[in-house]
């Protein structure tokens, strides 16, 4: 599992979208001028992050049960 590429990329998109969230949660948390100039920002490459982590999920599964 570890050797397989696809799996490796898969985790580091995951590992992405825990450090933008914690970065939002964490400007959410401090408040002011940080989370006024950030906050919206930081939600939108979550969310564009999230969409890509998943779509390499669906393609690893889909690529894991079809035997390739």
């Amino acid at each position: 599992m570890f050797n397989d590429p696809l799996f490796i990329v898969l985790g580091a998109a995951c590992l992405v979208v825990v450090f933008i969230l914690a970065l939002g949660i964490g400007g959410f948390a401090k408040g002011g001028d940080f989370n006024r100039k950030h906050a919206n920002r930081l939600m939108r490459y979550r969310i564009y992050a999230q969409a890509i982590a998943v779509t390499l999920l669906l393609v690893y599964l889909y690529f894991r049960n079809s035997g390739g």
